[in-house]
């Protein structure tokens, strides 16, 4: 009850901390997406490219999230960002990459080869196939990948308080430093729902964008 007292009258704070959080992963993972629907596309095209690049991938997800948040800071450094924003957009965004280039590579190579065939014979370039036949039918599995992302994200983003970053961590920082367990119990509640509502969200627009022959 303590707790349910705190988050009500503290309701614009943290409703301003969960939106904050909200748009340092929207931004991470938005880059994400820019990038590795492409690399995914990419490495389908050129096979060889796949193990080095997933491989990559791999690795910078084993990196424990709060070391890996502790390495920007000197890179970041160099630029007077050390701390804040950007360090940690960057290191979520690199968390974003596996799940998302991964779904495209495995959407694309699995698709049938007569669908590739089919567009050859009637003409279309390669672009054309990508665009009107291999990217819709393998949106479901490629937004799978970003669901994936965006939900992990929302909780490493968490861990991106200790270097400034702000967002809902900074409800467990306070918490963990006071020795409050109400700032400790809002914020995970918050981070959870928030992980919870994001999923459906993107669960309905995959719905949604999927062509109705295909889902």
């Amino acid at each position: 009850m303590e707790t349910l007292s705190y988050m009500w009258q503290d309701a614009g704070y943290i409703a301003g901390l969960t939106a904050q959080h909200m748009l340092l992963v929207s931004i991470a993972v938005g880059l994400a997406i820019v990038i590795g629907v492409p690399l995914g596309i990419l490495i389908v095209r050129h096979k060889w490219l796949a193990t080095p690049v997933l491989s990559l991938a791999t690795v910078v997800l084993t990196i424990p999230s709060i070391a890996l948040f502790g390495l920007m800071i000197p890179i970041f450094s160099i630029i007077g960002q050390g701390i804040g924003f950007v360090p940690a957009v960057t290191a979520v965004f690199l968390y974003s990459l596996l799940p998302i280039v991964r779904n495209t590579h495995i959407a694309l190579s699995n698709l049938p080869g007569g669908l590739r065939e089919a567009g050859r014979g009637i003409g279309m370039t390669f672009w054309q196939r990508l665009r009107w036949v291999e990217i819709p039918m393998s949106l479901p599995v490629i937004f799978g990948g970003v669901r994936t992302a965006v939900v992990m994200n929302i909780g490493v983003m968490a861990i991106a308080a200790v270097i400034g970053a702000g967002g809902l961590g900074l409800l467990l920082l306070h918490g963990i430093s006071r020795s409050d367990p109400r700032l400790l119990i809002a914020g995970a509640v918050m981070i959870s729902l928030l992980a919870i509502a994001m999923d459906w969200l993107l669960h309905r627009l995959q719905i949604a964008l999927t062509p109705k022959g295909i889902r």
